[in-house]
């Protein structure tokens, strides 16, 4: 197993390991040292059923599912994440962290790569430790103690979702859901701080309206996007990105209208951010 780093604020490409096969304990665990070391992780040339695609993820935590889009039949903890060829809006298409409308948001999410375009379709990923770090002491004083509220109902993010849901719904497909986190959040294993607002899902700041909040939550989405902090990672068929969602926001860029996109995904349940 070899990990190559891929930028300097975050990601890493870790090669030498096949994740269908049965991996040992020590293999799980430099992965998972690997994702605590760079926030995302990536794998490529990999040929995983779905069955090993959740074999894989239940070695580092419980699998969640996500409230909006149906599973798989058979596997109902993945969810297929398809632009069409007629498509114009894909999924997630804002920067982000997964479901922070929840009140224990994942621990880290998998997607894998079934079918790609020949160009265009990447994803951007920030570090939200080094975000934090780069603020000004001030700011970090006038940060601390302050929560955000988090809805699913965003309007940005909602459209984004819109044809995976009237294609497939969910359980809860129609839901609001809302939740109240720390905007720096303190990482359960590393202790490191970062911020924890995104521009997908967090709505104001906790006793202030929406207008009130904005001017704040607007420098800080700008802030934590700045091309420092990040990483780019072009898809190929068959390769796998592991993120921490604790500590990274990621933006699937929409820049490959005409072309098929095809990828499956699974979230590792988490805790409530402190």
């Amino acid at each position: 197993m070899r990990v190559e780093p891929i930028a300097g604020a975050l990601g890493a490409e870790i090669h030498g390991v096949d994740l269908g096969a049965a991996l040992a304990d020590d293999t799980v665990h430099a992965i998972r040292q690997a994702l605590l070391d760079h926030l995302v992780v990536f794998f490529r040339d990999q040929h995983l059923a779905p069955a090993q695609l959740v074999a894989f993820g239940r070695r580092f935590g419980t699998l969640a599912r996500y409230p909006f889009v149906a599973g798989m039949a058979e596997h109902p903890e993945i969810i297929e994440v398809t632009k069409l060829p007629h498509e114009r809006t894909n999924f997630g298409g804002i920067w982000h962290t997964d479901t922070a409308y929840l009140d224990e948001p994942p621990m880290g999410s998998m997607l894998y790569a079934l079918e790609v375009p020949a160009a265009g379709g990447d994803t951007l990923f920030a570090n939200m430790f080094a975000a934090y770090d780069a603020l000004s002491d001030g700011m970090k004083r006038m940060l601390s103690g302050l929560r955000a509220v988090n809805s699913s109902a965003k309007a940005d993010v909602s459209r984004t979702r819109e044809d995976r849901i009237a294609s497939s719904p969910g359980d809860a497909a129609r839901r609001v859901f809302e939740a109240t986190h720390p905007v720096v959040r303190t990482h359960p294993e590393s202790r490191r701080k970062g911020l924890y607002v995104n521009l997908g899902h967090t709505a104001r700041f906790e006793g202030m309206t929406e207008s009130e909040s904005a001017p704040l939550l607007a420098f800080l989405f700008e802030h934590e996007a700045r091309p420092e902090f990040t990483c780019r990672f072009r898809w190929t068929k068959g390769a796998l990105a592991f993120w921490d969602n604790r500590s990274t926001q990621h933006n699937p860029i929409n820049d490959y209208h005409g072309h098929l996109r095809r990828m499956l995904r699974i979230t590792i349940a988490g805790d409530r951010p402190c």
